[in-house]
């Protein structure tokens, strides 16, 4: 094991140690002689081992000091430590730079083995940065490790789920769909139209598949780089911020790691269909003016017959209701499930470093069908065959079974509990409505094959030039590939015909990266130098064939030849990019530091007069702390950065170029086949240029009381200019729209994360980390036209401005509405006031952004027991984080047949404080209702407990923890329907319920 040079000075000068002595890597560890008036008197001698928490390797230099005396000494090379206590109630103190200090009472102990926490926010925390790595201390830019240990154990089969609300300024959403990948933005919308995918760098290299494909327990570290300056060295691909995704490696003794989990999930909430009598009832106030007397309209007709306004299909031969009871909803669901199982094998020794890991997730949603199993396969190794010299490789394999296609939810909800999926035999009924709306089962009872396979590999080699110290040049060579299929067979298609398809992609791409890094100190210098060439290379080709008009399906997808359609498609795409990049970090006397880069992007598919394009960023950074005239016995750490850069947004491929369209040009005779023509629809623009994002970005660093409390605040000011839109133009020219650059966006805000140590007791710990972000998105400069109303883009607003009419709640029976308007229908504002009820009474709502998030986590920690709580909110404030929840009813047959959410607070004369509309005449306008999504969440709480070493020593075991916990599990809002934080989230059937889950599992360590 190598010794760092802190951990040397340590060892140097603590107590029993000699200068100048040479210290032995097999020497026993120093102890200490007690001595009262002169005379030794008798001891207990306390002998035990310091190790991290992280990888359970040893700690050196760790200071074991008797409270309340001088007595003390450190650990050796291996951890090891001995030391002599006047009695038993003498409590050991236990202090390490980077690691929390820990205290341990002697008791009846003689052997006190002792595990140290890192730091949280240490400022020797090792944080990646692109193309290298740096000391927290040093980083000029905002660039924020997350916090992935205390989400480790939630019920999350996508790494990204564990970042949810963890990092200001970095947005991931909810995830509704077994094995998908969550949205994820940093510090709001950059663009109308170009890319806005954050860009993810796995292991050094780029990565273009989907992040659900990554196991999570391979992951160690994720850095997000959200300012200009540190993601300047990505330059054109940059602009949407980094994910900078980091795996395991070995190290230290071979370790054999497993861990299982099974979590349930279920809808959280208690969003449903109407069951039969709320459904009944919902019919008859949809024909209130006949199934209740006028004038009000409150009082049952008890002539009424309901049987005779419910859908044909809904009563019998005598004009009765059907008995049917059925419960669609409850047919297409069932109780979803997470069982997630990891293997890895790790290790090192002076030469070699290795991680084998193998797992296994099942994962079934809640909705039949909605399959997502993983197996993947990780080797992480590196080998040093010479002290100059590393080689290495990390590559996984994800193999991905998506097999099975879910009913459609909407139709669950639609169809009605009179109504019936089967026929008198069993077989599903096509058309439960007798109408052209085909029954939901009929897409899940299909032979549906959907496979998607990941490969990755980078291969690497770093040589450490023995002539030059410091100098080192390191190779990448990056690969990506994903083979896609899905084989598809029903025998409900093409108008019961039956239809089948059988479709393959394949994708490939490669990353080569050469890198040439210079370290040097002399004085109070430090210099960091990096120069950097690379190429990238993606390539696709897609095939399909597909057939229709089976007369049997005995085959499905595997003899398309038998049906009486036959056809095929194909498809392919390649692009390449190409960069250069130069970087130098510069700190002077340790506190004034200094990082400027400049970086050359070039992309195939960017126009031709502007294939390449330059992005340079400077910051400085100021450890003020660290003057001698900051004489603050309650500040440990302070820094001050600024930066400033710009960076790139690429467009997709062929944006610049003409592009083709097809229509329906002539028709061959009666009944003839119709002939489509090609014709260009979009000019070409030679000069469009790369979207530019100018970003300042203000931040501050520090720690207080002892690091008691420690936290950061960033303000950054963020402008894109020539925005990638396309315009239309007069149809005269022949053309009917350019792409080109306009206008321009700007994004601020501020960010802030702090941590605090409440309670730092002998068995009692509690810690807090508050996270807050505010963005404010608005519209600089369109066309120099002014609004693009058509396109909702609104000059001073936001790109997610809420166009819209204002109301003032529901016309009643017996009011006399405005012309045009009827009983049941919204009460429109006429806001420009010229007694008219028309467009021009649109007006700005608010917009669809937040005006802040915060969370909260707090974490406790009892003897073996460790208990994690974590608060997320997103908040509109008086206009903001607004969502369309506009279910309205009009008498019609659809109304009448069509099944809807449960306890939907629909209006009718009974109910005249009914929020949203139901009416007999259709009105001229009938807006959409906005209302706040703001919510506060119970998103993630787990309650852990490590084993007691005496019971896993007779295990043979090293380590054992068991856990439970909970995700969503209660969320404080006033909105109504599925959930605040999802797409279609309101009282709609088309939106998916967020999920709740619940899980128990172990962990272990051999």
């Amino acid at each position: 094991m190598r010794l760092t040079f802190l951990q040397l000075v340590i060892l140097f000068f603590l107590p029993g140690s000699s200068a100048g002595k040479t210290i032995n890597k097999h020497a026993e560890p120093r102890t200490n002689l007690l001595f009262a008036h002169g005379n030794t008197i008798a001891a207990i001698s306390i002998t035990g081992k310091v190790v991290d928490d992280k990888d359970g390797g040893p700690l050196a230099g760790v200071t074991v000091k008797v409270k309340g005396t001088n007595i003390a000494t450190a650990t050796n090379v291996n951890g090891l430590y001995t030391i002599n206590v006047p009695n038993a109630e003498a409590v050991l103190v236990f202090s390490f730079v980077g690691y929390d200090e820990k205290e341990k009472s002697v008791g009846s102990d003689q052997i006190i083995n002792i595990t140290l926490k890192a730091t949280q926010n240490n400022l020797n925390e090792v944080v990646v940065v692109g193309y290298g790595t740096q000391k927290r201390q040093y980083i000029t830019g905002a660039v924020v490790r997350a916090n992935l240990d205390a989400f480790r154990d939630a019920p999350n089969t996508n790494i990204v789920q564990n970042l949810q609300g963890t990092v200001p300024g970095l947005n991931v959403g909810p995830v509704t769909i077994s094995g998908s990948t969550p949205s994820i933005s940093i510090r709001g919308q950059n663009t109308i139209s170009g890319n806005r995918n954050v860009l993810i760098i796995l292991d050094g290299v780029q990565y273009n598949n989907t992040l659900s494909s990554i196991n999570a327990d391979d992951i160690a570290s994720i850095d997000i780089l959200k300012d200009a300056s540190s993601t300047a060295v990505y330059g054109a691909q940059a602009a949407n911020g980094v994910m900078l995704i980091t795996s395991r490696k070995g190290s230290n003794k071979p370790r054999i790691n497993f861990s299982t989990s099974y979590a349930t999930q279920n809808p959280a909430g208690n969003t449903h269909p109407m069951e039969r009598d709320e459904y009944l009832e919902h019919v008859r106030n949809l024909y209130y003016n006949k199934a209740f007397l006028a004038p009000d309209y409150t009082t049952p007709d008890p002539a009424f017959n309901l049987a005779l306004y419910v859908e044909r299909t809904q009563r019998d031969a005598s004009n009765n209701l059907v008995p049917t009871d059925f419960n669609w909803y409850k047919e297409g669901t069932k109780n979803g499930f997470i069982n997630d199982n990891q293997l890895s094998v790790s290790g090192s020794s002076d030469k070699v470093s290795y991680l084998l890991s193998g797992a296994y997730t099942n994962q079934a949603g809640y909705i039949i069908n909605d399959l997502f199993k993983r197996k993947s396969l990780r080797a992480n190794i590196e080998v040093q065959p010479e002290n100059w010299l590393k080689v290495g490789l990390q590559a996984f394999g994800s193999f991905v079974n998506n097999d099975g296609a879910e009913p459609s939810l909407s139709d669950l909800y639609q169809f009605a509990p009179l109504n019936t999926p089967y026929n008198p035999d069993g077989s599903l009924n096509p058309y439960p409505f007798n109408t052209n709306q085909t029954n939901p089962f009929m897409s899940s009872d299909v032979n549906d094959f959907e496979r998607h396979n990941f490969l990755f590999a980078n291969i690497y080699s770093q040589v450490d030039f023995p002539f030059l110290k410091g100098l080192s040049y390191r190779l990448n060579f990056g690969n990506n590939a994903r083979t896609d299929e899905h084989y598809y067979a029903s025998i409900y298609g093409a108008g019961l015909t039956g239809s089948a398809y059988k479709n393959t992609e394949q994708y490939y791409d490669y990353t080569l990266d050469n890198i040439l890094t210079y370290n040097k100190s002399f004085k109070n210098h430090s210099v960091t130098a990096t120069l950097l060439y690379g190429a990238v290379q993606r390539k696709d080709d897609a095939t399909g064939a597909s057939a229709n008009g089976f007369t049997r399906l005995t085959l499905g997808y595997n003899n398309l030849s038998l049906g009486t359609n036959q056809f095929t498609t194909s498809n392919a795409w390649s692009e390449a990019l190409n960069y250069q990049m130069a970087r130098i970090n510069y700190a002077y006397d340790g506190r004034y530091l200094l990082t400027a880069t400049v970086r050359r992007d070039g992309y195939s598919g960017f126009a031709a007069n502007n294939k390449f394009a330059v992005f340079p960023s400077v910051s400085l950074g100021w450890i003020f702390s660290d003057e001698p005239f900051v004489h603050l016995p309650w500040l440990d750490n302070g820094k001050l950065r600024v930066s400033y850069g710009v960076t790139g947004n690429q467009t997709a491929r062929y944006y610049s170029l003409d592009q083709v369209s097809t229509q329906p040009a002539y028709v061959f005779g009666d009944g003839g086949t119709t002939q489509y023509g090609q014709y260009v629809s979009t000019l070409a623009n030679p000069n469009l240029k790369w979207e530019r994002t100018f970003e300042t970005n203000l931040g501050l660093d520090f720690s207080l009381f002892r690091g008691r409390l420690s936290g950061t605040l960033d303000y950054y000011d963020r402008h894109t200019r020539d925005l990638l839109f396309s315009v239309q133009i007069p149809t005269i020219t022949g053309f009917g729209s350019i792409n080109t650059n306009v206008g321009e966006i700007s994004n601020k805000g501020f960010e802030i994360s702090l941590t605090s140590k409440n309670i730092s007791g002998k068995a009692f710990a509690w810690n807090t980390t508050f996270a807050f972000s505010r963005n404010v998105n608005k519209i600089i400069s369109l066309l120099g036209t002014g609004d693009l109303v058509s396109s909702n883009l609104f000059i001073g607003r936001s790109i997610n401005a809420v166009y819209g009419y204002r109301t003032n709640g529901i016309y009643q029976v017996g009011e006399t509405p405005p012309a045009g308007f009827y009983t049941g229908n919204l009460r429109v504002l006429d806001i420009n006031g010229d007694g008219k009820i028309n467009t021009d009474d649109r007006t700005i709502l608010g917009s669809a952004d937040p005006a802040f998030r915060f969370s909260f986590l707090n974490s406790f920690a009892y003897k073996n027991f460790s208990l994690n709580v974590f608060l997320n909110a997103v908040q509109g404030g008086t206009n903001g984080y607004l969502g369309n929840n506009s279910p309205s009813l009009q008498l019609n047959d659809n109304s009448v047949r069509w099944n809807y959410m449960s306890g939907i607070n629909f209006w009718n004369p009974g109910n005249p404080n009914g929020k949203y509309p139901m009416y007999t005449n259709s009105p001229t306008i009938n807006p959409s209702q906005y209302f706040s999504r703001s919510f506060v969440r119970l998103q993630d709480v787990t309650l852990s407990y490590k084993v007691p070493g005496q019971f896993i020593k007779r295990l043979h075991l090293q380590n054992l923890n068991v856990f439970a916990s909970g995700k969503n599990l209660y969320t404080w809002t006033k909105w109504e329907g599925w959930d605040p934080e999802i797409a279609n989230g309101g009282l709609t059937v088309n939106g998916r319920p967020l999920l709740l889950s619940y899980s128990i599992g172990l962990n272990m360590t051999l």
